[in-house]
């Protein structure tokens, strides 16, 4: 018997020994390890030893005993190898310890086969950091915020990893751009984009390097996402409308200033709208308009049209005069404008009521209209402008054309109004031909001198 309670209590002293010692756990205030993302038990495994295990070993890590939490990860893992929140924890630990490659090892395990774990790929990119692999640790981190949207301070991580990864490339892309590397600017302002998409400043350098490096196209389409993206980029506007007037979509370019106006008024925009909007009217006139500046001859059809549509406002209708009757002009492109001229007595029919709108117009015959005009651009002056006086009473001397010939007092206002151009020698010339381009400078400073808007539209 005594042999038999011998044996009995040797056995029982054995498997005393043998029992596992359970390691109180530790008492955690301040978690050494905030942003570790505790792995999320699977359902099924929720309240079994191994989950228990887990939430011990979570417990020591936070603490920053290794060695317990590491005992309790492997004891759950050992008794459930399906047990991968374990392995997850163990990368962590080895995050702990600083060995970013080991921890890659468990991270990337259970990413294999769960690729979308939170836990997994939040470690995975903590490595990445660790390891200088700013981009894979972005993707991570923007991963694992997709799987579980509720890892607020990660979002934010994530967020300071972008404007961290925008400022580096956008001093990267700025460099380049004044190096004149465009091609490592473009790639560069690319980069900082695919970071911050919704950021129009960085379309708006963008596209200024392309438009440098000669690629419209993609300027064009990038200043036109800048200003969709700001509503306040006036700027973005007005290099979409330069781009556009280059292209001769002048509707294009009209809209883009006239939007960028809307935004912010500026004196140099306003010039370019006016421009852009006279190139659109010049684009609708008739072919025979837009090349009256590039005719060696002008003919009468040429100036009334000028006239016509450059100083309309001078241009009411003489009651004094019987109606107009022209027999020659119908169907003729600038019919209404001689109609208007005529009316208006600036240019004259002839006696069998013929215009002759493809007659070349002589020095005489523009002095005879310009003086016409002269005198309606006086009436809208104050009695007393000097200036306008001047032009009428002109009594000029020219070698070739006599003080009682029916041309001269509309020569002498035309020349000392500035409006024609005089000769060295005093002479009128009054029977040269006059150019569609000495035309088009008479009118334009006709409508100088009557104070009315910029010319819409030009012939140049």
């Amino acid at each position: 018997m005594r042999t038999r309670a011998a044996a009995a209590l040797g056995v029982a002293v054995l498997a005393a020994s043998c029992a596992p010692t359970i390691v109180p756990l530790p008492v955690v205030s301040a978690p050494k390890y905030p942003e570790f993302v505790t792995p999320v038990v699977p359902p099924a495994l929720a309240g079994t030893p191994a989950a228990s295990g887990e939430a011990r070993g979570w417990t020591f890590l936070q603490a920053g005993d290794f060695k317990n939490a590491e005992r309790e990860f492997s004891a759950s893992l050992k008794a459930v190898p399906a047990f991968y929140p374990a392995d997850i924890s163990l990368g962590y630990i080895e995050l702990a310890r600083k060995d970013a490659r080991a921890a890659l090892t468990h991270f990337d395990r259970v990413l294999e086969q769960r690729p979308a774990d939170a836990s997994a790929l939040a470690g995975r990119g903590q490595a990445d950091l660790v390891l200088g692999r700013e981009d894979e640790a972005l993707d991570a981190f923007e991963a694992a915020v997709a799987a579980d949207p509720a890892l607020t301070d990660l979002a934010r991580r994530v967020d300071v990893l972008k404007f961290r990864g925008v400022e580096q490339n956008l001093a990267t892309a700025r460099a380049a751009a004044k190096a004149g590397r465009f091609d490592e600017a473009i790639r560069t302002f690319g980069a900082a984009i695919a970071s911050s998409p919704d950021s129009a400043f960085l379309y708006r350098e963008l596209a200024a390097v392309e438009r440098q490096s000669g690629d419209v196209d993609a300027a064009l389409g990038h200043f036109r996402k800048a200003a969709s993206l700001d509503a306040t980029d006036a700027g973005s506007l007005v290099q979409a409308g330069d781009i556009l007037q280059a292209r001769g979509d002048f509707d294009g370019a009209a809209k883009a200033f006239a939007d960028a106006l809307a935004i912010e008024p500026a004196a140099d925009v306003e010039a370019k709208l006016d421009e852009a909007r006279a190139r659109v009217d010049l684009a609708r006139m008739p072919a025979e308009y837009r090349a009256i500046d590039q005719a060696a001859q002008a003919t009468r059809a040429d100036l009334a049209a000028l006239i016509g549509v450059r100083l309309a406002p001078l241009l009411q209708p003489d009651r004094r005069q019987a109606p107009v009757v022209i027999t020659d002009i119908r169907n003729y492109w600038a019919a209404t404008w001689i109609n208007v001229v005529a009316r208006a007595g600036i240019m004259d029919a002839f006696d069998n009521h013929a215009f002759q709108p493809r007659a070349v117009i002589r020095r005489v015959d523009l002095a005879m209209a310009v003086s016409r005009l002269l005198t309606r651009v006086a009436a809208t002056r104050p009695a007393q402008d000097a200036q306008a006086q001047a032009w009428a009473s002109a009594r000029l001397k020219f070698t070739d054309l006599a003080a009682t010939h029916l041309a001269y007092l509309a020569a002498s206002a035309a020349i000392a109004s500035g409006v024609m151009k005089g000769n060295p020698d005093n002479s009128f010339q009054p029977s040269k031909a006059v150019s569609g381009a000495d035309a088009v400078d008479v009118v334009d400073k006709l409508q100088a001198l009557a104070g009315l808007p910029a010319p819409r539209p030009q012939t140049r």
